[in-house]
């Protein structure tokens, strides 16, 4: 699947949470634009070591992202396994439901730890790789929650939120080591049964997006790809949304 030839050829990317839906969109996008893809899954294992031989040229790391030691050691496996790290998306995440009034501290912190720590130590860990390369790009797979909440969301939105203001800070401070930084906000990605699960959801999403379709795995990825590529080398610091358009619908 790999394209040698492609604009991410020879590089080594690693995609966090990559047995899921959108990461493994993200991670076939990666490898046929010619990168070797890291493949890190928590608790899908089959699922990752599928992908992982659909693709080819692969490797796949688990470990809890939840925890710093854990962060590092997927990184530091994901460098050596070719002696260099050139792109990380911060993918792996939660999305629970729950109504703000009905919210402990512990959930609350469980989402910021899932979704926003894991990126935060995963970014430091792979800092220290690139810089000593001179160069390297960090994409947060955020959300267009992170800047329009929804209810039942407010823990997750937050997060989202604070990946991209992580994704503008850490753009700033990393720049003067060759490290670009930003955020992809995907809106509906699709997925087997979403339309049966949330009917009415889809059908609302579907009336407001100007582009009249729900978003792909695939699409995410292919925003990764550029972001991570030389035709984004003079771009740090950025949200891209990829929803169809939704956020220029007026809200009144």
């Amino acid at each position: 699947m790999t394209d040698v030839s492609g604009p991410l050829a020879g590089r080594v990317a690693l995609v966090t949470g990559a047995s899921g839906g959108i990461g493994r969109g993200i991670a076939r996008q990666l490898a046929a634009a010619g990168a070797s893809v890291v493949v890190h899954c928590h608790n899908g294992a089959e699922r990752a070591e599928e992908l992982a031989r659909e693709i080819g040229d692969a490797l796949v790391v688990s470990g809890d992202l939840t925890r710093e030691e854990e962060c590092r050691r997927v990184v530091e496996e994901a460098a050596s396994w070719r002696g260099r790290l050139d792109v990380l998306v911060n993918n792996a995440g939660i999305q629970p439901v729950r109504e703000l009034s009905a919210l402990g501290v512990a959930d609350w912190q469980a989402v910021q730890q899932a979704n926003v720590v894991s990126a935060f130590a995963c970014t430091q860990a792979a800092v220290d790789v690139m810089s000593a390369q001179g160069a390297g790009s960090v994409v947060h797979i955020a959300s267009v929650e992170g800047t329009r909440p929804s209810p039942g969301h407010a823990h997750y939105s937050a997060s989202k939120a604070a990946l991209i203001m992580h994704a503008r800070a850490a753009a700033l401070e990393y720049g003067a080591l060759g490290i670009r930084v930003n955020t992809v906000s995907p809106g509906l990605i699709d997925r087997p049964g979403l339309s049966d699960d949330w009917p009415s959801g889809v059908r609302r999403w579907l009336d407001s997006a100007p582009l009249a379709r729900l978003g792909r795995p695939e699409d995410v990825g292919a925003a990764c790809v550029f972001l991570a590529s030389d035709a984004a080398s003079w771009i740090t610091g950025v949200d891209l949304p990829v929803d169809g358009g939704v956020g220029v619908r007026p809200g009144w």
